[in-house]
């Protein structure tokens, strides 16, 4: 996962989470900073390109804003750690760690940093859960199973969300179908002589626009072997007919050599 989250050219857009769901999100990181005595807890979530603070803890000293935000790879954050190995993230003390002393976290003097990776069902990243201190905090044992069991409520809620998106994406392409079938059930005003059909509002279409139109099927042009003989005659369909089965011959003949 380490660089494939940043060589995406095209990152998904974020998950449309309800105000509801949100305000019980805020309500466990106030309860998550306030138990373990530390002025932050949040929940960040990668959004396209950036990485932002999603839901942050009503707690004092936190000097994090939902909103607030940094372009993910590369910003050397606790958080991009955790997403790129997808594994928690304990610092005790960034002042007295080569690799982290000089992290942005620390410009506002949020020293210690204890955080696990936030996922979807599919195992593709959403964000991190953390929190973090202003002091040397080594984070007992009782501290990471109470973040590993708020853990457990947030990606619960994502995967309620989750599946609710993808059955709402099947309901609209069922939807969809079902209207196209409603359309192709009507009865069908076609001109008996350039057959030409008839749309709603009295416009003659040829029957390829009508169909496109109205349903997700592309129209190719082509003859049938009636009508070809009757332009170019029997003899000549029948020796390009031969000339199409040789090539497909020699096609297979090359393809079957090849593997």
């Amino acid at each position: 996962m380490d660089q494939e989250i940043c060589n995406r050219s095209e990152p998904s857009e974020p998950l449309n989470v309800p105000n509801s769901v949100i305000n019980k999100w805020q309500n466990t990181v106030n309860t998550m900073a306030k138990l373990m005595d530390v002025p932050t807890g949040l929940i960040m979530r990668l959004n396209k390109h950036d990485i932002e603070v999603y839901v942050s803890s009503q707690t004092e000293g936190n000097p994090y804003n939902p909103g607030d935000h940094e372009h993910f790879c590369g910003s050397g954050l606790y958080c991009e750690t955790v997403i790129r190995t997808n594994k928690m993230l304990l610092v005790p003390n960034a002042l007295t760690d080569e690799h982290w002393c000089n992290n942005p976290d620390v410009k506002l003097n949020m020293i210690s940093y204890l955080g696990f990776p936030l996922t979807f069902p599919d195992g593709e990243p959403f964000g991190t859960m953390c929190v973090l201190d202003n002091k040397e905090n080594t984070y007992n044992d009782n501290f990471i199973e109470l973040i590993k069991n708020f853990l457990l409520l947030i990606e619960s809620d994502l995967e309620l969300l989750h599946y609710n998106k993808i059955l709402g994406e099947e309901n609209k392409l069922l939807s969809d179908y079902i209207d196209e079938i409603q359309d192709l059930r009507e009865i069908v005003p076609i001109c008996s002589c350039c057959k030409k059909v008839r749309d709603e509002k009295g416009f003659w279409q040829h029957v390829e626009h009508y169909l496109e139109k109205r349903t997700s099927a592309q129209c190719s042009h082509g003859l049938c072997d009636e009508c070809a003989e009757k332009l170019y005659g029997k003899e000549t369909v029948m020796r390009i007919k031969k000339r199409a089965e040789e090539r497909e011959k020699e096609r297979k003949k090359e393809s079957k050599a090849q593997n």
